[in-house]
């Protein structure tokens, strides 16, 4: 890969109406479901779908991730939500595939690169293009954190439930730690993207080298806090490689570096895992001594990879099955959703489970055959709790316009 001006195919792709970073929302709020014909063939031949695509699919690949791997508690009063593959043999195999957190960070760095070559063309300035990013980003967070405070507080004065309840279901607000980081990494795009266009390989590699350094020094001192730097280093890496795909060089590489990449990053992966210092699992599970998340190891720089190189050779193959009406208008209304099934999620998991308490239902222990043949029950009815979240966000967006 390297960094120049995309030519061709790829330079249509680059200079495509900006799509919405991770999180946006793909396509204009006003969508619904009387509108997606319309948004349809509105759409230009030259945007990147594939992109809009990612960013649907991996948004419900953590959804469903967590729905099949969660297993919620409650005793004493305290709520607490952990992960199978910390326990159960074999569930670590599926973070492989689902811990899909790096695409997001990749999907961002493309959105970002057109963006902010979009406001260039226009005249617009940088603050100009936070003041868009930001406000899309953060819009429907504000209105999760408005609803929950007002739950919260109605909890509290009504003495329901006691104040060790209310501190646990923090829990909840788990999935916000990738909107926090994203933030950060956001601010950053406008100096990362000129670095991009200056220096190249040369950033991600200084990046890699800084992780693999902390971590080691993380290892070697036993000092956790010496990796958590790692948190910006890691996902900017993933946003840097993002750059390489809007500047067209990672698509001039063609299917030989992404089976590379993919292999690269699935080779590094098996051996670091198998060397006694890292755990297999790609999340944080509540179970094991160490993570690879909290703070990020350079597991993630190899996963990211095999995930990058593996969506990749996808690309060809679903762009055109996206250039028929039904799957891409399928695609337009999952991204004007997903923020709001993202943020709801894991709140219509829990209320699942205390309506299965509620009910004298009881948990059969996970990885058993009873707790498998569940899930897709589990799954179905957290599914049925969410869909009216997601129609109420739909119907307040409508009552915005």
């Amino acid at each position: 890969m390297r960094a120049g001006r995309q030519t061709g195919d790829a330079d249509r792709t680059s200079r495509s109406p900006s799509p919405a970073a991770p999180g946006d929302g793909a396509v204009p709020p006003s969508s619904s479901l009387r509108g997606l014909d319309g948004l349809a063939l509105k759409t230009p031949a030259s945007r990147d779908r594939y992109i809009d695509f990612l960013r649907a699919a991996s948004i419900l690949g953590v959804v469903l991730g967590h729905w099949l791997s969660s297993l919620v508690s409650f005793e004493g009063g305290f709520l607490s939500v952990r992960n199978a593959a910390g326990i159960v043999p074999g569930t670590w195999l599926v973070t492989w595939v689902l811990q899909v957190m790096p695409v997001f960070f990749f999907i961002g760095g493309f959105s970002n690169a057109t963006a902010l070559e979009s406001t260039a063309r226009r005249g617009g300035t940088t603050g100009a293009y936070l003041r868009r990013r930001l406000f899309r980003l953060l819009r429907p967070v504000a209105v999760f954190l408005a609803v929950w405070a007002a739950i919260l507080l109605g909890l509290r004065l009504s003495g329901a439930v006691g104040p060790q309840f209310t501190r646990s279901l923090v829990v909840l607000f788990g999935p916000l730690w990738f909107v926090g980081i994203y933030l950060v990494v956001v601010l950053l795009a406008p100096l990362t993207h000129r670095l991009h266009r200056r220096a190249g390989l040369a950033v991600p590699a200084v990046l890699a080298l800084s992780v693999a350094v902390l971590d080691v020094l993380r290892v070697a001192l036993k000092a956790t806090a010496v990796g958590w730097p790692n948190v910006i280093l890691v996902w900017t890496w993933a946003h840097q490689l993002g750059y390489f795909y809007a500047d067209g060089s990672l698509v001039r590489g063609g299917r030989r570096l992404f089976a590379a990449l993919g292999a690269a990053g699935l080779a590094g992966l098996v051996v670091l895992t198998n060397i006694g210092v890292y755990p297999r699992s790609m999340v944080g599970t509540g179970f094991e001594r160490a993570s690879n998340m909290s703070p990020p190891t350079v597991c993630i720089l190899f996963l990211t990879l095999w995930l990058v190189g593996g969506s990749m050779l996808l690309r060809e193959p679903v762009a055109r099955w996206l250039g028929r009406p039904g799957p891409w208008k399928a695609v337009i209304f999952a991204n004007s959703i997903i923020m709001t099934v993202f943020l709801w999620h894991l709140p219509a998991f829990v209320l699942v489970f205390f309506l299965m308490r509620w009910a004298g239902l009881v948990a059969p222990a996970p990885g058993t055959g009873q707790w498998w043949l569940e899930r897709p029950a589990l799954i179905a009815a957290s599914a049925a709790v969410l869909a009216p979240l997601v129609l109420l966000g739909e119907f307040r967006r409508r009552r915005a316009r």
